[in-house]
This record gives C-alpha cells, structure tokens and sequence, in this order.
C-alpha cells in the first residue's frame, strides 16, 4: 500500500490516507476479528485477501469456518468476492449471505438496530434470490432466512441497546452437505 502525505482529516499516520497501487482510498489499518479498525502498529486478524476467485463450495467452506471462529466481517469479504465474480444471476444468493453475514458482525459490535436490520435484508434477498445450476449449492436457505429473523427478532426484543451477541456462538450453518 502506498501512503499520501497530504491532510485529509487525520487518515493514517501523520495524517496521510492510505492508498493502494491505483490510488484509491485502502484502510491499512489492522482490524480486529469483527472488522473493527485498531490503531496503527496493533497486532490485528489477517485480513481476506480481495479478488479471490473461489468456485461455490470453496467460498461456502472458507465463509463457514470465518463464521465459526466468530469472524462474520470476514465472512462478508469471502461472499462480496462470490458475488463480484460469479454469474449474474447468483448476484442476489451471494449478496444476500453478505448481508447475513454484516448484519451478525453488526449484532457482535453491539449494533442491535443495525444488526437486525441488515440480518433481516439479507433474509429477503435470499428468499428471492435465483439458484444456481445446482439448486443453491445445498445452502440451506430456508434455514437462514429462519436464522437470521429469529436471531433478528432477538437482539431487538431483549431491551436492543447494544446487547453484543457471540458471533461464534451465534453461527449459522449454510450448507448442511459441506458439514
């Protein structure tokens, strides 16, 4: 990553915003294991590498392991580069699993608004999202739609207000067949 030295606000160190090769604005930061920004020189969790081109099972066994080791922010990257990479038509599955997985990563940080309401966009979306050639790769999309409302339904009804939820705790299982 490239650094510009100019004043934008405090960005990175000594006020410089980071910049990747193109020069487009690149948080450098280390992130926590919910995506969550430390300061510069902290030790965070590896980040996703972006661009990765995975076929479906591969991208639904990272995304799964991400979701049990309560890491859904990096669960989210590894759906965002299926949906960016896949057919059209997957478009809806891919990013619908996306916003499940932000909206646990909200619901983890205390977001309970945020969390519910983004848990109950990608339940939506899933419902009306196309299957792939193979059904929908054996995810269980019922069981998610049913996952993310009930858990939806739960962080706002005990009192909301920033209840944080275990995200490992509260994983989803996507695809049965890949147990």
């Amino acid at each position: 990553m490239n650094r510009t030295t100019g004043d934008d606000g405090g960005h990175g160190e000594g006020g410089g915003r980071d910049r990747d090769e193109a020069g487009r604005a690149r948080s450098a930061r280390p992130r926590d294991g919910l995506g969550r920004p430390l300061p510069y020189g902290a030790e965070g969790v590896p980040r996703q590498p972006e661009g990765v081109v995975r076929g479906p099972d591969e991208t639904l066994r990272e995304a799964q392991r991400l979701l049990d080791a309560g890491m859904p922010f990096h669960a989210h990257e590894v759906f965002e580069d299926a949906w960016k990479s896949g057919p059209e038509a997957e478009r809806d599955l891919w990013q619908g699993l996306a916003q499940l997985a932000v909206g646990l990563t909200h619901a983890a940080r205390g977001n309970t608004a945020g969390g519910a309401r983004l848990l109950r966009r990608g339940a939506n979306r899933l419902e009306g999202a196309t299957p792939g050639p193979d059904g929908a790769y054996g995810i269980d999309v019922g069981g998610l739609v049913a996952w993310a409302q009930e858990l939806a339904e739960r962080i706002e009804g005990a009192g909301g207000g920033g209840r944080v939820v275990d995200a490992a705790a509260e994983a989803p299982r996507l695809c049965p067949r890949l147990a």
